[in-house]
């Protein structure tokens, strides 16, 4: 999934290289990451029944694909490992969720790292 996410967005670059001069900086793809997450909010709302769009579920199941593979490119521009860094915050969800401590006693958010702590 994520070699294929990411021979597609070189087809992009190359085309924004011919069409553009250059590829897209990584800043443009958060801009489209949050156009994608509209999207995708309004399926899920016409899919919820708040509103009427035609071929609803196809257009929903192509939208968080398109979020993801979104996710997927600008992990590799920014270098990070996103299969490890699923894992890792996938453990740490598990541990707060399984662990009172975990759940109760994380209070605050470290403003550097982002990070819930007691």
């Amino acid at each position: 999934m994520v070699n294929r996410a990411l021979k597609i967005f070189t087809y992009y670059a190359e085309s924004d290289k011919k069409r553009l001069g250059h590829e897209w900086p990584r800043g443009e793809y958060i801009k489209a990451l949050f156009g994608d997450i509209g999207a995708l909010a309004k399926l899920t709302m016409a899919k919820d029944g708040l509103r009427d769009i035609e071929d609803v579920d196809i257009k929903l199941s192509r939208e968080f694909a398109d979020v993801l593979s979104c996710l997927i490119y600008l992990a590799h521009k920014y270098n990070i490992d996103l299969e490890k860094a699923f894992y890792e915050g996938m453990d740490e969800l598990e541990k707060r969720a399984t662990t009172p401590a975990g759940v109760i006693g994380l209070t605050k958010t470290d403003a550097k790292t982002g990070t819930l702590t007691p």
